[in-house]
């Protein structure tokens, strides 16, 4: 298929011309789309390497301080924010509880931030 061929998806489209779009989208942001193996990777920008292994989660008991899930929501709080409870419920098909993000809380993330002008209030980063 020509490397001009639509990117807006459909038969005609290009898949070189979606994955630079999207390498074109990231340029912005603290994470990239890089080829690896034949394939490709969305990883967080080598710059940052050292603030992520500065950073320390705290533990529970010598365990990991957060469960799947609850890495799973913040990485989401990360990506999405602001972001309501009720946004998050929505994105994961399930109910987040209060429980969820008080434990997110009580392990330091996500630090209270300013609310949103909405009805409901948002999960701040």
């Amino acid at each position: 298929m020509p490397r001009d061929a639509g990117a807006g998806g459909g038969k005609d489209c290009s898949i070189d011309l979606l994955i630079d779009h999207l390498v074109e989208e990231l340029r912005d942001h603290p994470y990239e789309l890089v080829p690896v193996a034949g394939g490709w990777q969305h990883r967080t920008r080598p710059r940052f390497a050292e603030a992520i292994r500065a950073s320390s989660v705290p533990t529970r008991g010598g365990a990991a301080a957060l469960s799947e899930f609850e890495a799973m929501v913040l990485m989401a709080v990360g990506y999405f924010q602001p972001v309501t409870r009720g946004e998050l419920s929505k994105i994961f098909g399930k109910e987040i509880s209060r429980d969820t993000i008080g434990n997110l809380r009580g392990a330091g993330l996500p630090a209270p931030g300013h609310a949103a002008r909405r009805r409901a209030r948002p999960t701040p980063m």
